[in-house]
Order: structure tokens, then C-alpha cells, then sequence
């Protein structure tokens, strides 16, 4: 049950994230667009392999695609901190990405605009990522209590 528990809680944690963030960019002025961060590494990539960059709305498809796999993935990470620490841990990783998501992006080449261009924008950004990790914490805890 570990392993399901985990993938299950990092799914859980991933979706909360983007459900947010897909809300947020339609209705905030100043919210952070992730998945314009999500299309430039796509389109990125796709150059520097020789292809053409596909369409914006296949871009966009993958960068949300690619961010549920890999932020299912990271928040999976839960699981290591126990039953009892899950929570704890979704914290930290959550803030972790928060951080990481506002300071990250200008240094590899995409910009900081989106997930930094304000002061609201930055917290809005560390907030959502947190809310994700407490998502996936608690998720664990639910899927690990002893019945």
C-alpha cells in the first residue's frame, strides 16, 4: 500500500496545483502563468532537438501534461516522511517548489514574468505550490491511517 499511497497522494498534490493554477490564470489579473513557463521549455527543447515548435495549443497540452507527471512525481515525496509527517513534508516540498518555481526560471532562460513579475504574483506562486504539498501530505495520511 506504501507505494500506491504514495503515487496516489503525489497525483492528488499535482492535480490541486494545476486545478489551481488553470483557475487562478483565468480570473486573477496578476496570477501566475506556470503554463506559459511550461510551453517556453517545451518550445525550447523542441528547437534545440531540430523540430519546429508545435502549436500553442499542443504546447500548452504538453507543459500541463508535463506538469502533472513530474509534479505527481515530486510530490509523491511525502511518503518519506511517514504517516505522521506526510503533512509536515507536503509543507516543505511545497515551499521548496514555491521557491524554486519564482527563482529558477529567469536563470534557465524563461523568463521571470510569469512566475515573478509582481510581489503578489511571487506569493500567489509559493502559496499554490504549498497548498499542493499540503494536498499530497494529507492525501498520504488519509491513505496510510490504520483501519
Amino acid at each position: 500500500m506504501g507505494l500506491l499511497a504514495a503515487m496516489g497522494s503525489g497525483i492528488v498534490g499535482a492535480c490541486a496545483l494545476t486545478a489551481i493554477h488553470e483557475t487562478a490564470r483565468k480570473t486573477i489579473p496578476n496570477a501566475p502563468r506556470m503554463d506559459v513557463l511550461g510551453k517556453r521549455a517545451f518550445a525550447h527543447t523542441l528547437r534545440w532537438a531540430g523540430a519546429e515548435p508545435a502549436s500553442d495549443k499542443l504546447l500548452h497540452d504538453m507543459a500541463l501534461t508535463g506538469d502533472v507527471l513530474s509534479n505527481s512525481v515530486y510530490y509523491s515525496l511525502v511518503a518519506v516522511g511517514g504517516r505522521r509527517g506526510s503533512v509536515v513534508c507536503g509543507a516543505a516540498l511545497g515551499l521548496a517548489a514555491g521557491v524554486g518555481a519564482v527563482a529558477l526560471p529567469e536563470r534557465m532562460g524563461l523568463g521571470s514574468s510569469p512566475s515573478a513579475r509582481t510581489a503578489e504574483t511571487k506569493a500567489m506562486t509559493v502559496a499554490w505550490y504549498l497548498a499542493g504539498g499540503l494536498a499530497a501530505g494529507m492525501t498520504y495520511r488519509l491513505l496510510t491511517r490504520k483501519r
